[in-house]
């Protein structure tokens, strides 16, 4: 890092210009060049903090590297949060406590690179458009090490990292992780049924009777987005996530202010595909739009339908991604369930810093052997893939 370059730390994306943060490839829309990713956008990240959903009381200690000019101008950008758990980030690290702790160390608090409750790869070590991007990476992750060392902390974690970035990591120090999860890849399909034909004929049959059979009982489906993306349809949406949040974590993360928030900062950038019965919504999904992907995050239902939840929330997005061209959807953590339905094993990465030398030792070995069988189990799973043998699909990774 040059000596007119300089790093500062902020806790509030509140105090944070939006134009700045703007600035900065992969955040904003219409950069040259620049692929548009909503949850590295101000809108969403502001709309965590200020709803209450992502805070010191709620875990998230807001420790943002900001990476500045003499003049001020904002070069470079890391999100980031210092936490006293390790909720609400879908790459576990439970063991690596459990460990250290019964060690006779301390785990907690750590600091955690991402976007809360947002298990979606994007870019993590932001640079304006201008900057030489691995110059700028090498300094953040120089700067988040420093940060490590100042508040004496166990380890600090980047997460749903790009690929492109991980080289830079790793030489910087960081411990590489992988994962998995699965998206389904647009090879320019006009429409589903265009899709549907390059899958093995029984799995073809099969998925158009789920269809079929998910809108029994008079449910039909909408999609919103935008101007429709009123109050009253957020108090809809949110008894739904609440519902379904509650059985499913226990403890839903988002508040109902964050959709308010997000809904009249980034409208256009959401999709809501909701399902109606005896006219009232009954159950429904958010969607994110990109550049180039359709992003699902969650669902929720009032009422229990066969297949409802594969409708809403996998095959809809396959149709909207097909009817607006882009290139991919992810839906999600996790789920095996989805490569029946299309959504193909994605490779995602994680980069971690240990500052404690034994467990760094333990966890170097440990992401070694499972590198390798994330490797292998991603190989096993595309083999088992609905689509027909020789039928040709792009990968993720």
């Amino acid at each position: 890092m040059t000596a007119d370059i300089k790093i500062r730390i902020e806790t509030s994306f509140e105090a944070i210009s939006s134009d700045a943060w703007g600035s900065l490839a992969g955040a904003a829309k219409g950069q040259p060049g620049g692929l548009y990713n909503p949850f590295m956008s101000h809108a969403y990240l502001s709309a965590l903090e200020e709803s209450g959903s992502a805070t010191a009381e709620t875990g998230w200690l807001g420790q943002h590297l900001l990476m500045e000019a003499d003049d001020g101008t904002l070069v470079g950008g890391l999100v980031c949060y210092l936490k006293n758990h390790s909720q609400g980030e879908y790459v576990f690290d439970h063991g690596w406590a459990d460990a250290l702790e019964r060690a006779g160390g301390r785990y907690y608090p750590k600091l955690q690179c991402s976007v809360p409750f947002t298990p979606a790869t994007g870019p993590r070590l932001l640079s304006a458009v201008v900057q030489d991007a691995d110059a700028v990476r090498r300094s953040l992750a120089a700067g988040l090490q420093e940060l490590a060392r100042r508040h004496k902390v166990s380890s600090a974690h980047i997460t749903f990292v790009p690929e492109e970035e991980i080289p830079v990591l790793r030489e910087a120090g960081f411990l590489h992780r992988t994962d998995q999860q699965f998206h389904f890849l647009n090879n320019g399909y006009d429409s589903h049924n265009d899709f549907l034909e390059t899958l093995a004929s029984r799995k073809r049959k099969a998925l158009k009777k789920e269809r079929r059979a998910a809108l029994d009982n008079d449910i039909s489906i909408d999609w919103l987005t935008g101007a429709d993306l009123t109050e009253g349809i957020w108090d809809q949406f949110f008894a739904f996530y609440m519902d379904t949040g509650s059985r499913k974590w226990g403890r839903p993360y988002l508040t109902r202010r964050f959709y308010s928030l997000i809904g009249e900062r980034m409208a256009d950038d959401i999709l809501l595909v909701m399902a109606r019965r005896n006219g009232r919504y009954i159950a429904g999904a958010i969607n994110f739009i990109g550049s180039d992907a359709l992003y699902g995050r969650h669902w929720g239902a009032i009422e229990d339908h066969p297949f409802l939840h594969f409708e809403v929330c996998y095959h809809q997005a396959i149709d909207f991604a097909i009817s607006k061209g882009l290139k991919r959807v992810e839906a999600g953590a996790q789920g095996e369930h989805k490569l029946a339905r299309g959504y193909l094993p994605a490779t995602t990465h994680s980069a971690h810093f240990i500052a404690h030398p034994g467990l760094r030792r333990a966890v170097a070995d440990y992401l070694e052997r499972e590198r390798i069988e994330v490797e292998q189990i991603g190989g096993m799973l595309t083999e088992h893939s609905p689509f027909r043998k020789g039928e040709r699909q792009e990968t993720d990774d």
